[in-house]
């Protein structure tokens, strides 16, 4: 358990300004925002909500350091990246701390989050000598050509409040491993681990204006006008399909490359020869890390009709075991959700399924009292036109499903619009690579709940979004390919 006096060092710490063009700033008017925890409903720092201006400044910012940055030798880019990562270890339980206070999760999975989110500074440090070209002769013989990759150019990341630390890292490691240059607008919910990461870039050696942070309350107001902006010649999103898709438009008028990381309805498909300890395991990581408030979150669980029961048993018995509670106290498995909105979003979906033929074998309904929390829920015989196994929950809900065929399973798992990530658990070597070429996902986890890994590329298909993060796929998301003949003379 922490103390009072460790969260106010922690906060204290943090600069609550905008990061432009190397400096900590007001917001233009002196305008703020409050950060809030939402297992308390108390606001825990107040912070500069950016205006239309002071995005526009950050990104005169980032366009006026972008050749510089982009003519720095990749090694010294790399170098500036493991120095971040080296001095995250160092301060991994004050991020860790920092996190949980703005967003809810578990000190543990705070942990784990820095653990996560350190890696694409130490992956990306390594891939920044690694970019590379070819040179050869073309097939006529009559010029060589050489093929070289060369930064995309300023960037502009719009990242979600659910993974304050490795949404931040995930995006702007690669970019500067590219040579690209960075403008930032974390969520208003939880912006203070941003900000607290860019003062850490500040502190072993980021040039002025490579990275720029402007944290603001009117998001699409701030965001419209940098997108629109000529200059800007990337723009990268994590957060739901619906606000993707109107990004993607706006991006459209300036041709920009883009990278969306869409909404998600994971299907957890358990075969009748799964190992169900495994299978139990797996589901507990897949639906109940960071509160169900995942992309990849498993969404909808697909059983087989001869281990359904047995499953809705064994997890409602470890779901009833979950202590829930402020992220900060000791044993803690669930925390808050990140605000009443979200509560009301998830009880509703629980009550349609319910209304609908839907048995709660454990929790149900919201919790009484200070903070947004839920109780974990378990749901058996969910029916097919049951809301949650269309919609993302975003919450501590598993839902139980039934099928009889694997082609059934297949059918099931892939009526949706989107395609994120799936689960299988099946200890038949040939039907779990039939899963891998037969399930419409990005990702897939076959025996496993957890894939995320920054040596992979993270993303989706469908209505989940386009382009990766992370893996030798995600340095390339910020780079041009330039193709130049040299005649043979």
């Amino acid at each position: 358990m922490t103390t009072a006096t460790q969260e106010a060092t922690v906060l204290d710490r943090i600069n609550g300004g905008l990061f432009i063009g190397g400096e900590w700033v007001d917001a233009e008017g002196g305008k703020t925002l409050a950060v809030i925890d939402p297992a308390t409903g108390a606001t825990i720092k107040e912070i500069a909500d950016a205006s239309v201006a002071d995005g526009t400044k950050a990104l005169d910012a980032a366009v006026a350091a972008q050749d510089a940055w982009a003519a720095t030798a990749p090694r010294e880019r790399g170098e500036l990246l493991r120095r971040a990562f080296d001095l995250l270890q160092e301060r991994k339980e004050d991020f860790a701390l920092l996190m949980t206070m703005e967003m809810g999760k578990p000190l543990a999975e705070a942990r784990g989050e820095v653990a996560y989110g350190g890696e694409f500074l130490r992956w990306f440090s390594e891939e920044a000598v690694r970019i590379s070209g070819r040179y050869g002769l073309n097939p006529e013989g009559t010029g060589n050509m050489i093929v070289s990759q060369r930064p995309v150019g300023p960037s502009f990341f719009i990242t979600p409040w659910n993974f304050p630390l490795a949404m931040a890292t995930r995006k702007i490691a690669p970019a500067l491993a590219a040579g690209c240059t960075v403008v930032i607008k974390p969520p208003a919910l939880t912006p203070l681990t941003t900000l607290a990461f860019v003062q850490l870039l500040e502190e072993v050696g980021l040039p002025a204006g490579v990275v720029n942070v402007i944290a603001t309350s009117t998001s699409s107001k701030v965001s419209g006008p940098i997108i629109a902006d000529p200059r800007l010649r990337k723009l990268s999103f994590t957060g739901s399909t619906e606000v993707g898709r109107s990004l993607m438009k706006e991006a459209a008028q300036g041709i920009l490359r883009t990278s969306m990381e869409l909404g998600g309805n994971a299907p957890f498909v358990i075969f009748e020869d799964a190992d169900l300890d495994k299978a139990v395991d797996g589901a507990m990581l897949a639906k109940f890390r960071n509160i169900g408030q995942a992309c990849t979150a498993a969404n909808r669980f697909i059983v087989h009709e001869s281990v359904a029961h047995e499953f809705g048993k064994r997890v409602a018995e470890r779901v009833q075991a979950m202590r829930v509670g402020r992220g900060t106290e000791d044993g803690i498995a669930i925390g808050p959700l990140i605000d009443a909105k979200a509560v009301a979003s998830t009880d509703e979906l629980v009550n349609d399924a319910v209304s609908k033929g839907a048995t709660v074998l454990t929790g149900g309904a919201a919790i009484e009292g200070e903070g947004t929390f839920y109780a974990p829920t378990v749901l058996g015989s969910v029916p097919a036109d049951a809301r949650l196994l269309r919609e993302e929950i975003f919450g501590p809900v598993l839902g139980i499903t039934t099928f009889s065929t694997e082609d059934e399973a297949v059918r099931l798992a892939n009526d949706t619009e989107y395609g994120l990530v799936s689960y299988v658990f099946t200890q038949d070597l040939a039907r779990g690579h039939r899963m891998i070429n037969r399930l419409a996902t990005g990702m897939m986890g076959l025996n496993t709940g957890l894939v995320s890994n920054a040596a992979a590329p993270f993303g989706g298909i469908k209505q989940s979004g386009i382009g990766r993060e992370g893996g030798l796929e995600g340095i390339h998301e910020y780079l041009d390919t330039k193709y130049t003949l040299i005649p043979v003379s």
